[in-house]
């Protein structure tokens, strides 16, 4: 009688990482939030550490993905539902800390990413082809953004008075502020924190303007 083998199923690379990616969607967090929340180096979950410079797949430790899944409130079952799991609607997206967006390189002139240091996050929703999202640092936007926090920003959504914005000056200052008033000339802008004053900005100093479609809260 001939026994046919059966064909074992082994977890892949991309399987393993792409868990961990949908892992801090789901907790609203981007990778390198998601490490940091975990009390790991900011960087232990990034793309560019998935890979040695010599082309060989870094895999990561059974200790990461236990502080991962404590820190996402989640269980190792769901963890292997989510190597299973397929995206779904969510999108990746290009990802880059807030800190840096104020460098030069980073947007073209129309505010769209460009250029190298792009990370990538899944993210719930992702409409606008264009859109982005930057990872928050630091506590200099709280109550309303924590560090860790990652805001969605999509380029080609129409604004509106009382939106969430991130606008970048032409002096390369990035500001997230509501909108006020657009007129021919300025905006006006409230910072979101309530107590300090609003300000206005020649529409010339401006480099772009876009909104905030979605924050992890």
């Amino acid at each position: 009688m001939i026994r046919q083998a059966k064909a074992q199923r082994m977890l892949t690379h991309d399987q393993i990482w792409g868990a961990l990616d949908r892992l801090a969607a789901r907790a609203g967090l981007s990778p390198s939030g998601l490490a940091k929340r975990a009390g790991l180096d900011p960087t232990t979950f990034n793309k560019s550490k998935r890979v040695t410079s010599d082309g060989r797949e870094r895999w990561p430790s059974t200790e990461s993905i236990a502080k991962a899944l404590t820190a996402a409130g989640s269980s190792i079952e769901t963890f292997v539902k989510l190597i299973d799991d397929s995206p779904g609607d969510g999108r990746s997206v290009p990802l880059i800390g807030f800190a840096l967006a104020e460098g030069t390189g980073y947007f073209d002139d129309q505010g769209f990413p460009s250029g190298k240091g792009w990370d990538e996050v899944a993210l719930p929703t992702a409409e606008d082809g264009r859109t982005f999202a930057l990872e928050i640092s630091g506590d200099t936007l709280q109550p309303a953004y924590r560090d860790g926090d990652v805001i969605l920003v999509s380029p080609g959504t129409p604004i509106r008075k009382g939106d969430r914005v991130v606008v970048k000056t032409r002096a390369g200052e990035v500001m997230v502020t509501t909108l006020m008033r657009r007129t021919a000339k300025a905006l006006e802008l409230q910072p979101l924190d309530a107590a300090q004053a609003a300000r206005t900005l020649a529409l010339g100093d401006v480099a772009w303007i876009a909104r905030i479609v979605w924050a992890s809260q």
